[in-house]
């Protein structure tokens, strides 16, 4: 009988499987949870104002509700699950794909991300998991997320889990579960969702931050059509159901609940968020000490909600149903105060959108930085509050070929003006003149430098980006005047002081630093110079503004066009307040203006915060000096310079070459004005020089604007539609000849030298000849185009 020798090999593969299988089943099942242990509460934080005051305190029965699912609208449902986990109902509680890819990323080294998780292994994760290992991103976690996930699915129906998914969710703005959020963001219970609702909320969980339609209401749209697109692919809806859905207008609106400065608490919230780890964060017992003040914040709420109703007392109604005000400190970027609208659980007015960081077009108030940049001592041709700038009706061509005509509020033009009276009183074409010599992208990259992020891409933007071209929100903006007061030091602005944890030690607490250098200190003390001299601004503004608040302050104003939004940002050595007023849903005001509007709330604001406190002024940094100038030209004063006035200057640019705009000829003083001012001084009835036609360029066209576009009209007849075309020169014009592509077209012997030439379909070209006692000269030619509809 043979004897069967026994195979070692076996024996070991075995032994080794078993060792293997019980390595995994320690590494992966011993310690997992029981389900028995699901966690369904909300993690307890409290929020305090700088001075320990509760502002709101995070708790089981806060803002967290359940509701059986039942009670949840179809809608609601086909949302979560077409955005989350469209297999919902068919997969054994995870992803077989998924799983395959975690392998595979571990296999190549990669992070194993959340991503791509089903409904059952976000519950698995976020309520059988410790903390500490929801936020790993590891083999190992995302394995024993799926076995969870499986033994969910084996103990709970389907319902069950999509019940407790959508009772715990974290929803943004404090929101736990998805009935929480219907309160918070339109203020009803969840069964009364419409469907393009549902779509909103159900989009929220993947970065309630990013999508948060109280802050970004068009991020949040956004998500919104992707979640209905979805929606549509997975064949819960029509296409006709998708577009009627995206077009339905929504309103934000909070339910009523007990909290103290609502905006300014869930902005340091999310803040929070950024600041601990996820993992520390849902340990809860957290304290957390802000940088607001309660006493602060609810003066504004007051002076805005007084100045809205007086707005809207008047005669006419003004139609202003918003405000919005932060506070800043500019040595550390703490933010004192912000109130996104004075009535937080407004209905009417939609008072829980944050208009304190939603972004709106900014009007003039970004007009200091256009200067400041080209006062910048390191430019090669560097700008001072004496250089001079012609306040005359000026053509631009844009980017795209179009052209752009800025014209001042008061409508007026102002002729010679200097910086400081331009930037003072807020003069438009001045203002478009010096971003066409800086530049839009030169503007961007030091908006930028200053923390203005909502500005991105150049090819957005134009020359009419100093007059508000953009959006920006009044926290950025106010941050960035920061710097002006901060001695052209940046510092970011932050809501976070110090966070405790439950045993009472700090684990987070705010160092602010010194920031970056972005401004010259000179520069920053000369715009700050100009924005705090109410004689500058007098021509603007009248000598008795309410831009004046009883001491040292520099200010600027902003308004929109058509009245949308208004603004007034200003600030003393130790604290900056930007206001914005305007409506949340971007209707039109009537009639109100930065210093009618937002100016009296910053006026009443900044004297009731400051009342007691010492006065002080800005601190002059070393590097400026003084000179004598003509107050026409910025030049230095010549003999027949009859007005003169002391300006400050970077040191080593005070102006050396004397006047030359007023010029004596016998014992007659005339002024020497260039061609493009000599329309506006013969309105003014100035007496200028007489002066020879030398080149094309004294010859001026003023109308029609270079690639200006007309539109015939086909109801009008022939006879009423024509356009202006009008010219401008040295006041030795005897006559001048308008030709139209090529061809004599009027003669016009008298001042203003203007003709009226009837439509024409077609791209033409323009110029003109005057004639002076000294022969005669052609001007250069502009283009416009006539179209037929």
């Amino acid at each position: 009988m043979r004897h069967l020798k026994p195979h070692w090999g076996l024996f070991a593969s075995l032994a080794i499987a078993l060792a293997s299988m019980g390595w995994l089943y320690s590494w992966l099942v011993v310690d997992l949870p029981d389900l028995a242990h699901l966690r369904l509460q909300t993690p307890s934080i409290r929020i305090l104002d700088r001075h320990g005051r509760l502002l709101y305190e995070v708790i089981d029965e806060g803002r967290h509700s359940v509701v059986d699912i039942e009670q949840v609208p179809r809608a609601c449902i086909d949302a979560t699950i077409a955005t989350e986990d469209e297999r919902f109902y068919t997969n054994p509680g995870f992803s077989f794909r998924g799983m395959v890819r975690a392998i595979w990323l571990n296999i190549r080294g990669l992070d194993v991300v959340s991503g791509g998780s089903t409904i059952t292994q976000q519950v698995a994760r976020n309520h059988l998991l410790e903390p500490g290992e929801q936020t790993q991103r590891t083999l190992r976690r995302k394995l024993r997320e799926i076995i969870l996930a499986y033994r969910l699915s084996q103990h709970y129906s389907k319902d069950e889990i999509l019940a407790l998914y959508l009772n715990q969710t974290y929803y943004g703005n404090l929101a736990y579960g998805m009935d929480a959020a219907s309160r918070a963001y339109f203020g009803r219970p969840l069964q009364e969702l419409s469907p393009a609702e549902c779509a909103l909320i159900a989009g929220l969980p993947q970065a309630p931050s990013l999508y948060d339609p109280l802050i970004n209401p068009e991020a949040a749209h956004e998500r919104q059509l992707t979640v209905l697109m979805l929606m549509e692919k997975n064949g819960y809806i029509s296409h006709t159901d998708l577009e009627q859905a995206h077009q339905q207008p929504l309103i934000y609106v909070s339910e009523r609940f007990s909290i103290e400065a609502p905006h300014a608490v869930f902005a340091a919230y999310a803040e929070l968020g950024d600041i601990l780890p996820p993992d520390v964060l849902a340990s809860g017992g957290l304290e957390v000490v802000t940088t607001f003040d309660l006493d602060w914040i609810e003066t504004a709420e007051r002076i805005a909600t007084r100045q809205l109703k007086m707005l809207n007392e008047r005669d006419i109604p003004a139609r202003a149903t918003g405000a919005a005000l932060v506070a800043i400190d500019p040595t550390t970027g703490a933010v004192l105060a912000l109130l996104g609208s004075p009535d937080y659980f407004s209905r009417e007015n939609s008072g829980a959108m944050n208009m304190a960081l939603i972004p709106r077009q900014p009007g003039s108030t970004l007009k200091p930085f256009t200067y400041a940049a080209l006062f910048d001592p390191a430019r090669e041709e560097v700008w001072t509050p004496a250089t001079m700038l012609l306040d005359v009706d000026t053509a631009f061509v844009t980017k795209e070929g179009h052209s752009y005509v800025p014209v001042n509020y008061d409508g007026r033009e102002h002729g010679p003006v200097l910086a400081r009276d331009a930037l003072a009183s807020s003069y438009n074409i001045p203002a478009v003149l010096a971003l066409d010599v800086l530049g839009p992208r030169r503007l961007l990259d030091f908006l930028h430098r200053l923390g203005i992020t909502s500005l991105s891409d150049p090819a957005d933007y134009d020359l009419a980006l100093t007059l508000g071209g953009g959006e920006v929100a009044l926290l950025e903006l106010t941050a960035s005047y920061a710097a002006l007061a901060n001695h052209g030091a940046v510092t970011r602005p932050y809501m976070i002081q110090t966070v405790y944890d439950a045993q009472g030690r700090p684990i987070y607490e705010t160092s602010p630093d010194s920031g970056e250098q972005a401004i010259d200190p000179r520069v920053a003390w000369l715009i700050t110079d100009i924005l705090s001299d109410n004689e500058a601004r007098t021509a603007g503004f009248g000598p008795h503004s309410v831009l004046q608040i009883g001491r040292p302050a520099a200010v600027k104003t902003g308004t929109t066009n058509d009245y949308h939004d208004n603004w007034t940002v200003g600030y003393t050595p130790d604290l900056v307040v930007g206001v914005w007023v305007g409506n949340t849903n971007n209707l039109p005001m009537l009639d109100v203006t930065g210093v009618s509007g937002a100016g009296p709330i910053w006026h009443h604001y900044m004297r009731e915060i400051l009342k007691g406190t010492p006065e002080r002024v800005f601190t002059q940094p070393p590097g400026l000096a003084q000179a004598e100038i003509c107050v026409l030209s910025g030049m230095a004063p010549s003999p027949d310079c009859p007005y003169t006035r002391r300006e400050w200057f970077i040191d080593g640019t005070q102006p050396t070459t004397p006047d030359t705009l007023y010029v004596r000829v016998g014992d007659q003083i005339y002024l020497d004005l260039p061609a493009r001012a000599q329309t506006w001084a013969r309105r003014e009835g100035l007496l200028t020089l007489p002066i020879a036609l030398e080149s094309a360029d004294d010859l001026v066209l003023l109308a029609p604007d270079p690639e200006t576009v007309f539109l015939i009209d086909p109801t009008l007849p022939a006879s009423a539609q024509q356009v202006r075309l009008a010219a401008s020169g040295p006041n030795t014009i005897l006559s001048i000849t308008f030709y139209v592509d090529g061809e004599p077209y009027q003669i016009d012997d008298t001042v203003p030298f203007e003709v009226w030439w009837p439509l024409e379909a077609g791209r033409h070209e323009l110029y003109v000849e005057a004639e002076t006692p000294d022969g005669v000269n052609a001007g250069a030619p502009l283009f416009f185009t006539v179209r037929e509809p």
